[in-house]
């Protein structure tokens, strides 16, 4: 498929919803837990699209916005973290979003009001929960223990243990082997370990020609872009990443480096970096959003409304998604898109739109320059309540190209600003 602007194409909901005036007597008050690409996107698009005549209020622990897509170039070396940190100055200033640097601790659906972890107690008409993942520690024996966790990173939510990671790389003699193990689907951004993997090789390729890379998938196969990778593997970087469906990693030994597979299998590593599986965010789980699995939240897809609590919306990677709906970035944005227009509709008096189109782009590094993607557009079916990827939609690269590699970093400025400007 030709690139696409996806950004444009969501314009359409805005257009759906108009310039909404809101009919209650009082100004309504939606929070927004969580600024990431799903967060940030409902609370500018609310203030936007209702014509300020919502206050909305975003609670975010992190000073700053920093970017998953993209963090692997910076253990491949070819980005620093600087490069995908982002202000959420211009939501306050432009937008006129209050932020608070803050963590949600509790919250009452009855009453209607979140409990914050400095003590703060807000109200809201509407609350929206972006609350990423929570990793499933317990089903990895040995990272439980006191010190695990700074020693065998996962390095799978980008900040400091993305350079931690870099670093770990750095000091790793040549001759070395670093072993990823992956989790079972579904997590975050399903193409990003293998992605990784290309990222460390083309590393390695370049200044430690004798090491290895090791991936250790819990899955059957590759879950994303799989004859892409593997001929990447094959024809950029033989003899240097290797490839073991059906290793699901249940323990380590971290004094060794050493993952263990669920039937006993046992791999040491020089640097051993472990993404555990994962689960919705703590608060939509301590609220009893995850009502799917014990893992994630349940929606209905015109709204993004918790089928457990009336008034709460749940967005990104903490819901159940659609059948071959990724939880990726790109997607969560879209979310957020499709939960503001129903949010100022509801809180306008008027039905949300029933049909919403979303659309996905998942691009990936294989070096330093050269990309692949995967694209889809997810249409509303009313007969089956869900999103279904629309038949012949999408598609995935013939190759990496250059060229791709420059739609990708035009794909993350252009979200970026779309997010947070």
């Amino acid at each position: 498929m030709k690139r696409r602007d996806f950004l444009q194409a969501t314009a359409i909901l805005a257009a759906t919803t108009g310039c909404a005036s809101i009919a209650s007597k009082a100004r309504p008050h939606v929070v927004v837990v969580g600024g990431g690409y799903g967060g940030a996107t409902t609370a500018k698009y609310i203030r936007m699209w209702s014509q300020g005549s919502i206050d909305v209020t975003l609670v975010e622990p992190n000073a700053s916005f920093v970017s998953c897509p993209l963090s692997n170039l910076v253990l491949g070396g070819s980005r620093q973290l600087q490069d995908l940190t982002r202000s959420y100055d211009a939501l306050k200033r432009r937008h006129g979003v209050r932020i608070l640097h803050d963590s949600a601790s509790s919250i009452d659906p009855d009453k209607r009001t979140i409990k914050l972890l400095s003590g703060e107690v807000l109200s809201y008409d509407r609350l929206v929960l972006s609350p990423g993942i929570e990793f499933l520690w317990n089903e990895v024996a040995g990272m439980d223990v006191a010190g695990a966790q700074d020693k065998i990173l996962h390095a799978w939510k980008a900040g400091q243990q993305t350079t931690a990671l870099r670093a770990q790389l750095e000091a790793m003699h040549d001759g070395g082997v670093y072993a990823l193990a992956i989790p079972p689907a579904p997590y975050r951004c399903p193409p990003g370990p293998y992605e990784r993997a290309c990222q460390v090789a083309h590393y390695f390729s370049q200044h430690k020609p004798k090491s290895k890379v090791l991936l250790l998938d819990a899955n059957e196969d590759v879950v994303s872009k799989g004859p892409l990778f593997k001929k990447v593997w094959k024809d950029r970087y033989t003899g240097i990443i290797e490839y073991r469906p059906s290793y699901r990693t249940t323990a380590v030994d971290v004094a060794t480096r050493t993952a263990v597979s669920e039937l006993g299998d046992k791999v040491k590593a020089d640097v051993l970096n472990v993404v555990p599986p994962h689960r919705a965010g703590a608060i939509a789980a301590q609220t009893g959003l995850a009502n799917m699995n014990k893992r994630w939240c349940e929606v209905d897809f015109t709204t993004f409304e918790s089928t457990q609590a009336k008034n709460i919306h749940v967005i990104g990677d903490a819901i159940q998604v659609s059948p071959l709906m990724p939880k990726s970035g790109h997607m969560a944005n879209q979310h957020g898109k499709v939960c503001a227009a129903a949010i100022v509709d509801l809180l306008a008096g008027r039905t949300p739109e029933q049909a919403p189109l979303l659309t996905n782009t998942c691009y990936s590094y294989v070096s330093d320059k050269d990309v692949i993607h995967v694209a889809s557009v997810h249409a509303y079916n009313a007969e089956k309540k869900t999103l279904l990827v629309v038949p012949g939609s999408g598609g995935v690269s013939p190759g990496p190209t250059e060229l791709e590699g420059r739609y990708a970093d035009s794909w993350a400025h252009n979200i970026w600003s779309d997010m947070l400007t």
